[in-house]
C-alpha cells in the first residue's frame, strides 16, 4: 500500500433549495479545475432569511484531495 499526502481545501456552496444540492454544488464546482477530489467534511451550514423564509443555503465544507507523487 502506498503513503498518500492530501491537501485540504475550504469551500463554500449555495443552494435555494437544500443543504445537499448546496454541498454538490461546491464539490462539482471545485472538481472542474480541482483534480483527486477523495473526501469531504461539513464544517459549517448557514443559510439567508428573507420575509421570515429560508431563502437560501450556504454550506462550507473542507475537501480533501490527494497530491500524486512525481512520475
Amino acid at each position: 500500500m502506498n503513503d498518500h499526502v492530501y491537501k485540504t481545501l475550504e469551500i463554500t456552496g449555495s443552494s435555494r433549495n437544500s443543504v445537499e444540492e448546496a454541498v454538490q454544488t461546491a464539490i462539482s464546482r471545485t472538481g472542474e479545475t480541482v483534480q483527486h477530489l477523495r473526501w469531504f467534511e461539513v464544517s459549517d451550514i448557514r443559510g439567508h432569511i428573507l420575509e421570515g423564509k429560508v431563502d437560501h443555503w450556504q454550506v462550507t465544507i473542507k475537501l480533501g484531495l490527494t497530491i500524486e507523487p512525481p512520475q
